[in-house]
This record gives structure tokens, sequence and C-alpha cells, in this order.
């Protein structure tokens, strides 16, 4: 397997299922570090939950595991609980999604691995956190949703209380769980000094929505609503024009001028001329440029709107973002061809200069690389009980 990138050389124990923890480490694959995704004998859930090439390799699971390795361990037996603990022994970052008190039954909670090194990176990755009275309460993307204020903002918008259309929690956490355990390696590098990383769903995602919507109410006294007015006002939506929809953003005061100078709507007046006057106002505002919208067609607005440099676009299909001409330009996709055929996918969104990273390869099969893994790590017998 062909590794390049900032994370080069690290190795990173992966004991997550799902998509949170995924998430996480297929990024640091992408980046370069050597993922050993730990196993049970029946394999991660996501392996079964959506169509794939073949069976137990769906399409989110083959995504969000590429470029790891796969070893399968029962941890309920002596045999696998030895295998982890030596594969421990020389990694630089262990991660699970397990519940805490799971985790410390097995005997892999933090005390224990630190025993084995004391310079890991340990990083757990939970519902809530363990030291609040949720530990160990079972969370999923769509009630964390619902938890954090998500599905409320949203019946703010559209008078329905609604998931947004994207596992958002899981993958807002994945990167929280990214970020900290950089952090945590950073302070490594400089310092010699390994240390425990707690990562919840539920605090993470109620601090990401709480960036604009604690607006008001962080203040004593509050000066209004835990909400971003404009994010939630029922206007706030595609424009409908003569044969569609686009979205844009006629905000600053630039962008307000130059379109009224263009356009010269009926309803054009100085109650509207700044940005304050306009904020006071947003949902009546985003009203009537839904009615001027309706008057010209989806190329005629969104030509104006390019040549005005007013940020437009249209409202593309998922399907169409692998057909986009600026992704493609840029070699955003990767191919990667093996024995069960070609996958093209979506790739690392970030550049460096100096170390870019790659997809290395597909996601594993169920336990490919057990014996490789066993046979590479010294002091294990490759014959070990593997479930």
């Amino acid at each position: 397997m062909n590794k390049q990138g900032p994370l080069k050389g690290v190795k990173v124990i992966d004991l997550t299922a799902m998509v949170m923890g995924p998430y996480s480490t297929q990024i640091m694959a992408d980046m370069g570090a050597d993922v050993i995704k730990v196993e049970a004998p029946n394999g991660d859930n996501t392996r079964f939950i959506s169509p794939g090439p073949s069976e137990g390799m769906s399409g989110v699971f083959v995504n969000v595991n590429r470029g790891k390795r796969s070893i399968v361990l029962d941890l309920r037996s002596p045999e696998g609980k030895q295998t982890l603990t030596t594969l421990l022994a020389d990694a630089d970052v262990f991660i699970h999604s397990m519940r805490g008190k799971a985790i410390q039954q097995l005997g892999f909670d933090y005390p224990a691995v630190a025993a084995i090194k004391p310079d890991i990176v340990y990083t757990n990755c939970y519902g809530y956190s363990r030291r609040g009275p949720d530990a160990d309460r079972p969370a999923y993307d769509d009630t964390i949703q619902a938890e954090c204020g998500l599905t409320y903002v949203q019946q703010l918008l559209t008078g329905e209380a609604n998931y947004v259309g994207s596992i958002l929690a899981d993958k807002v956490a994945g990167m929280t769980a990214l970020y900290a355990t950089m952090m945590a390696l950073f302070h490594r590098e400089r310092t010699g000094e390994g240390q425990e990383v707690e990562v919840g769903m539920f605090e993470t995602m109620a601090s990401f929505m709480l960036v604009e919507h604690a607006n008001g109410a962080m203040f004593d006294p509050p000066t209004g609503p835990a909400n971003y007015h404009r994010a939630v006002a029922p206007n706030r939506r595609p424009y409908q024009t003569k044969d569609g929809h686009i979205a844009a953003l006629i905000y600053n005061d630039k962008h307000w001028s130059l379109f009224m100078d263009a356009v010269k709507p009926a309803w054009l007046s100085d109650d509207f001329s700044t940005l304050a006057k306009r904020a006071a106002r947003i949902n009546e505002v985003y009203g009537l440029l839904g009615e001027t919208f309706k008057e010209r067609s989806s190329a005629e607005w969104l030509s104006l709107l390019n040549t005005l440099g007013i940020p437009a676009a249209p409202l593309n299909r998922t399907d169409d973002l692998f057909n986009n001409e600026h992704l493609n330009a840029i070699g955003f996709f990767e191919t990667i061809s093996d024995e069960r055929g070609s996958t093209r996918f979506p790739g690392i969104p970030t550049w460096f200069s100096k170390t870019p990273g790659k997809i290395a390869s597909g996601a594993p099969l169920l336990g490919a690389d057990t014996d490789a893994i066993l046979a590479d790590t010294a002091g294990i017998n490759t014959q070990v009980q593997r479930g």
C-alpha cells in the first residue's frame, strides 16, 4: 500500500464502527497514516447498510474505510486481547467508538492502554461525554440532530420538524475527533507526552449549532432568543425562477446596490438600503426577492449574477457532482481499481504543496489483512485464534 502525506509513518489502531469514528480515520488514512481497522468476526455493521459491488462492501462503508487495513479479532478471547495489546505497543493513536463501560470491561480503557504505550494518543468517540449524567446513553445521528436543536431550527425554517438530508452529526463529530487527535499528536511531538482525548457527538453538535444560534441568549441579560434569525427566516430558500430554482445571496451593501441598479424591482426602497435595515426585516426581504426571481429564467439570473459578482449557484443533485466541471478540473475524484473493479472515490478536499495526501487503496474486505498484520508485528503468533 503506497502511503504518502503529512501523516506518513503514523500508526493508528482503529476500533471504531459506523461513521463518526471511521470518517475521522478515513481522513487520517488519506493523509498517509497506517490505519489498522480492528473488526469483530461479524464485521462493522456499516458494511451492510447500502448497495455495493459485493456483500459486506456497502457504498458508505467503502468510502469511509478506504485506505485502511482490516484485522479480525475477537476481543472477548484471551488471544484477541493479547493481539490487540501487541498492536498497541508501537501505535501512535488508539481510537475507539465503544461506550465507556464497554471498553473498560474489555480491558482497554485509557489507563490500561497507557500502561502498554505511555505516549499514545487515546481518542474516545462517544455519544455523550462520560463526565455527565448522560454517559453511556446510546446515540445515533438522528437522535443527536434532535437533541442538539437542529430539528428545531429546521422547524423554524420550514414549518416542520425535520432532519437534514445528511448524517451531519456523525460527520461533524468525526471531523472534530480528527482535529482533537491531531492536536494531541502535535502536543506529543513537542513534549513527548501522550494523553486521552474525549469527543462526544452531543457536545460537538451543541457547540456546532450554537456558533450562530447562541446569538442573543449568550448575554446576561439575554438580548434575544437562541437562534440566528436570518438562518431560520421562513422565506430563506432557493429562489423559484421561470423554469426552475437557483440559490443566491444578495447580502452586503455592495451586492445589494449592484442588484438594485441592474434589476430595478418595483419594490425598490431606501428602507432596505443598508445591511442593518435589511437584517431587521430579513424575512420580508427574502419574500420580495422571491417574487422578483420568478420574472426570469435560471440561466438569465445566473448569467446576470455572475456578471455582477454576486454569489449564485444552480441546484445540483448529488449525482451531478460526479460530472462537475470544477471538481473534475482539479482532479477531485480518484479512481482506485482492484479485484472488485473500479471505484471513483470523492477525493481529498485539502491541498498540500509539500506533503499531499492520496487515497492509497479501496476499503478492505473483512479481515483481509489479518495475516499480513500479524506477520508484520513482532511477537505475535500468526496462528492466533481470530474468532
